[in-house]
Formats: C-alpha cells, structure tokens, sequence
C-alpha cells in the first residue's frame, strides 16, 4: 500500500498550487482519501476530505474558497488545488486513505502519504 503525495513547494502569498496523492497497492474506490496539514510545531489537522459516499467534499473553514479537493479515480489520484495561498497554510501536507469512520480524525485513516512541503513566502 502506498500514497505518493507531491507538489509542494515555495509560493508566493496569493499564488496558486496543486498536490498530487497518487495511490496503489489497494482498491482505490474502496477508500476515501483526504488532506491534512501539520505546520511546524503544531498538531497534525484536517484540511479537505470526501464524505462516506466519497462524493461530497469537506473542508476545514480556513480553506473553504480556497482550497478545492478532486479525485480522477481513472488515475487512482486525488488532487487538492489550493489558491490564493497565505503564509498561514505553510505546512507539511499529508494525504491518507480511510475505508469508514469520521473524516476530520486521525485515528480514522489507515495509511498515510510521506508528505509535500507548501511553504508560502515572499
């Protein structure tokens, strides 16, 4: 089992990335897939998911407007767009595959990606 998470990297306040969880080793449509960030010295948090059904996207209120969750299941990948970044989303960021539970915790996800690095800094 293995989620590859990519796509960080230095930006600019107010520009725009788009990570990349590229998973394998299980049946994708059999998971959920979601984002979290850990900034430094801080918790682990929820950033974006998908409900049970895997359809409806969630997401935390200080990314709602900015931040935008999708999944090409073609692809067995899931995206997070991010835009008009700020220095406060700077972060390690995490995908992570779930088969049930509540999607803003932790506990609820079985494996977890390597993580991306988003730094947002002029």
């Amino acid at each position: 089992v293995q989620l590859q998470a990519s796509g960080g990297g230095l930006v600019q306040p107010g520009g725009s990335l788009r990570l990349s969880c590229a998973a394998s080793g299980f049946t994708f449509d059999d998971y959920i897939i979601g984002w979290f960030r850990q900034a430094p010295g801080k918790e682990r948090v929820f950033v974006a998911g998908f409900s049970r059904s895997g359809i409806t996207p969630s997401y935390t209120n200080s990314v709602k407007g900015r931040f935008t969750i999708s999944r090409d299941n073609a692809k067995n990948t899931v995206y997070l767009q991010m835009i008009s970044l700020k220095p406060e989303d700077t972060a390690v960021y995490y995908c992570a595959a779930r088969s049930g539970g509540t999607q803003w915790l932790l506990s609820a996800y079985d494996y977890w990606g390597q993580g991306t690095l988003v730094t947002v800094s002029s």
